[in-house]
């Protein structure tokens, strides 16, 4: 019994230590789940401990008050950082037109709420949304279709742009808007088909992602991905990139022949694809949705290897290309590649000559978010990067437009790498009349 009331007594001291810590860290994008309900329910609870805790008489002890204090910390922690992040908002929301207009484009964003994103695309301070399984949720295929029309209509009315709109439809275990689209194999399921035979078969897949994502009004998908399979398992962390099971192949010249041909399938319905995770994941054991990651194979063997199936298929269509958040320690080591000069710069734009569109890897990925984003951002769009995905948590839109916004300020942005982005840009996407 004793001893029951001793661990009882170490929780009612421990306890609202760790709410504190949680409640200051509510906008993190870890804690996501928790808002909403989650942040009211811990408000309540401390607040609830508390006052059982005035009226048991423990204002009368010294140890007493200081434990009812503790229990006061989650609420008055929860609103200061509720504040700030209202604060941010509002800095953001209330950039000048022109602020918008240069920054905006280069930003493509997740939502929840219509009503927060329509607001953004209306106000030009995004370039591009998201589109994932939260946003069809328990609603039609005709609902989606109707809310992204909604917002090219909201664009037009405002004489911007159309959104570049979206989606992560590989096949196999990333088809985030399947069901109610189409599930549609894994490439890697083809792999082992004679090269005919997996030719026409990618193409299929692609024309039937293409067409059902056009459809929706998606007209750029995440896929495919060209990284190689690794030959061992991933390390027991890897929960999220799951590379082993979402590449194609080990053979470059594999991948190339069936990326090119899923592609070739997509752009025929007037779908865009995204080839990803530049510089190749498949060799870095660490999952960067969570940890930064080296790649430390030499250029010239990553250049006839890894790197075979970019070059073939960028060669072949009008793909965009994403940049993954590892290392390439043997060109820049001192930052992930997707906001390392050297590497957009030095080899994408300036070696292999590639003037499409270049997008990072969600920034709300640990690899980036868990260092200094505001740096990263920075320094992506001064190395020539064209789009910033913010896709698995929305609300950081805020945060790292902000870092933009205030390195603009700042004269910090390299105004001749925007004015070459917009060009890019200006290609995916046309203008609509002012």
């Amino acid at each position: 019994m004793q001893f029951t009331r001793l661990i009882g007594l170490i929780l009612l001291w421990l306890a609202p230590l760790s709410l504190a810590f949680v409640a200051a860290n509510k906008n993190d994008p870890y804690l996501v789940a928790l808002r909403g309900v989650g942040n009211i329910a811990l408000v309540v609870l401390s607040i609830a401990i508390a006052v059982t805790l005035l009226r048991r008489g423990y204002r009368r002890r010294a140890t007493g008050k200081l434990l009812i204090a503790f229990w006061c910390l989650p609420p008055l922690l929860m609103s200061a950082a509720h504040l700030r992040f209202e604060l941010r908002k509002h800095e953001v929301l209330r950039a000048s037109r022109a602020e918008a207009r240069q920054l905006g484009p280069h930003f493509v964003v997740g939502y929840s709420s219509f009503p927060e994103v329509a607001l953004l695309a209306e106000q030009g301070l995004i370039g591009g949304i998201y589109i994932t399984r939260h946003n069809i949720g328990r609603r039609t295929v005709d609902d989606l279709r109707a809310e992204i029309a909604a917002l090219q209509d909201k664009r037009r009315a405002a004489g911007l742009p159309p959104l570049i709109v979206t989606a992560d439809q590989e096949g196999g275990i990333v088809g985030h808007l399947s069901p109610p689209l189409t599930k549609v194999p894994a490439l890697a399921t083809l792999a082992e088909l004679p090269p005919e035979a997996r030719k026409a078969k990618a193409e299929e897949f692609g024309r039937t992602h293409g067409r059902e994502l056009a459809s929706l009004g998606v007209n750029l998908n995440l896929a495919p991905v060209l990284d190689l399979k690794p030959p061992a398992r991933r390390n027991r962390l890897d929960f999220h990139t799951l590379i082993g099971q979402r590449a194609i192949a080990s053979d470059p010249a594999v991948v190339g022949e069936i990326a090119s041909a899923y592609v070739q399938g997509l752009e025929s319905s007037g779908v865009g694809a995204t080839l990803k995770h530049f510089p190749g994941i498949g060799r870095v054991r660490t999952d960067t949705h969570h940890f930064a990651a080296n790649l430390d194979a030499p250029i010239s063997e990553l250049e006839a290897s890894d790197w075979r199936p970019f070059r073939e298929v960028l060669g072949r269509s009008h793909a965009a290309l994403m940049v993954g958040h590892v290392t390439l320690t043997a060109v820049d080591p001192d930052r992930a590649a997707s906001h390392s000069r050297r590497v957009v710069r030095g080899i994408l734009r300036d070696t292999w000559n590639y003037q499409g569109v270049v997008m990072t890897d969600d920034l709300v990925m640990g690899a980036i978010y868990q260092h200094d984003v505001c740096k990263a951002v920075v320094e992506a769009i001064n190395a020539g990067v064209d789009l910033l995905l913010v896709a698995y948590d929305g609300a950081q839109f805020y945060r790292i437009f902000d870092c933009a916004l205030e390195a603009a300020r700042r004269r910090e942005l390299d105004a001749s790498a925007l004015r070459a982005s917009e060009v890019r840009l200006g290609r995916v996407l046309p203008a609509t009349e002012p």
